[in-house]
């Protein structure tokens, strides 16, 4: 007899799978996977980082098109873009010595879905 697996969510899959939170409550389970990605959300400076990239020209941005937006170094600057990038809500190319990050559409389009219209 074969057991099932439970397949397990990253916080992006589990937000695009929850109702708006008006209009129901968050399981417990969901809440508990959802909260990393916010956690990542709530520190300053890497919303204005994600804010950065997502309004960036062509949608993306390079590490140093972000450096000078910022009284931090580069080191800090790129751990922060890493915090983003494995909550789910950017993706990461690197391109010769430069990695350059875009904003998740879904994971925006799920972040925005979840607060809901009051």
């Amino acid at each position: 007899m074969s057991k099932s697996r439970t397949l397990e969510l990253t916080p992006v899959q589990t937000l695009a799978c929850c109702s708006p939170l008006t209009r129901e409550p968050l399981s417990q389970s969901d809440a508990e996977r959802i909260a990393p990605l916010l956690k990542a959300l709530a520190d300053p400076a890497r919303l204005r980082l994600l804010s950065l990239v997502a309004s960036h020209d062509g949608g993306e941005a390079c590490v140093c098109d972000l450096n000078d937006a910022f009284d931090l170094s580069q080191p800090t600057i790129s751990h922060h873009l890493k915090v983003l990038h494995e909550a789910g809500l950017l993706d990461r190319d690197k391109r010769g010595i430069w990695v350059y990050y875009r904003a998740r559409t879904e994971a925006m389009t799920a972040l925005g879905a979840l607060i809901g219209a009051v």
